[in-house]
């Protein structure tokens, strides 16, 4: 039968495809990580993963075998935390999901505020997009989130975190990164534009299709892309122009000029929200949410 280390072994490798970082996620070396891999192989009797001295993929019985190896670790931290909590919330742990981009806006005051005033309670990250914060929320894996405003279950609670605006990355040698003066939207008709995934990062897509939308303008969208960072790469690379959140702009690429957007309505449309399940019992989140 395997175990729980084979399956967050087989989680890490899985999401990475790559064992050397797996390795360096789960602090441990390659070697081991390898044994476990292939003794969960064995103890199922398939192959999870083809391997070559380039690449790592999931095999079609390692994609089916994913969610359900997430699933299970998922339970093993609710239960490790539910044995830690303690009823005054003066200690504790807190099981807190965020999203890629709320790392550089509403995280780090977040982070400060929980050490500062609760040292003793311990804040476990997860870094995770909307659907599965949502979804491990509703589970109790997860007793705080931080995610972009998404349709909640009536077990849901939400609360507005931070509010920004959005900005323009520009390839530097791009027109409008020379332009005095804001970027306006009429100036991204025509443009080829790195847009946001419909799926993985549908918030954003929805929010700048409707804006494009409300004035008119069209954009030609030459990509699809569900992170920040990755749309940002791109750009540095001349593919394209984008809008991101305004407190993403604190990556730097040599090749990106940021500008100034100025939006006929709301100058700060982009919301992060604090969500978290209305019959949580932690008590380290009662106090935590008195902070908020």
């Amino acid at each position: 039968m395997f175990t729980l280390t084979q399956l967050t072994c087989f989680v890490a490798v899985a999401e990475e495809l790559h064992f050397t970082r797996a390795a360096e996620r789960l602090r441990m070396t390659q070697p081991p990580l390898s044994r476990q891999i292939q003794l969960l192989e064995s103890d199922l009797g398939v192959k999870l993963l083809d391997r070559t001295n380039r690449t790592v993929r999931l095999t079609p019985a390692g994609r089916a075998f994913l969610a359900e190896a997430r699933r299970i670790v998922r339970q093993a931290e609710h239960a490790t935390l539910a044995v830690r909590r303690v009823s005054t919330g003066e200690a504790g742990a807190i099981a807190v999901g965020f999203t890629a981009a709320s790392a550089y806006s509403a995280l780090g005051e977040f982070l400060k505020t929980a050490r500062s005033a609760l040292p003793a309670v311990e804040i476990l990250l997860h870094e995770l997009v909307t659907r599965d914060q949502l979804e491990a929320l509703s589970e109790g894996s997860l007793d705080l989130g931080l995610i972009r405003p998404s349709a909640v279950g009536a077990d849901l609670t939400a609360r507005t975190a931070v509010r920004e605006g959005l900005v323009a990355a520009l390839p530097a040698d791009h027109p409008l990164a020379a332009a005095d003066g804001p970027v306006e939207l009429p100036d991204f008709d025509g443009q080829d534009f790195l847009m946001y995934s419909p799926i993985e990062a549908r918030y954003f897509h929805e929010l700048l299709l409707s804006t494009f939308r409300a004035e008119g303008v069209r954009p030609v969208f030459t990509q699809y892309l569900s992170q920040v960072h990755s749309i940002l790469a791109l750009v540095n690379t001349g593919w394209g122009i984008a809008l991101i959140p305004e407190a993403a702009a604190q990556m730097r690429y040599a090749g990106v000029v940021y500008r100034p957007l100025r939006l006929p309505g709301d100058p700060r449309p982009v919301e992060l929200d604090y969500v978290w399940r209305k019959n949580n019992d932690n008590p380290a989140l009662d106090a935590l949410l008195q902070l908020l």
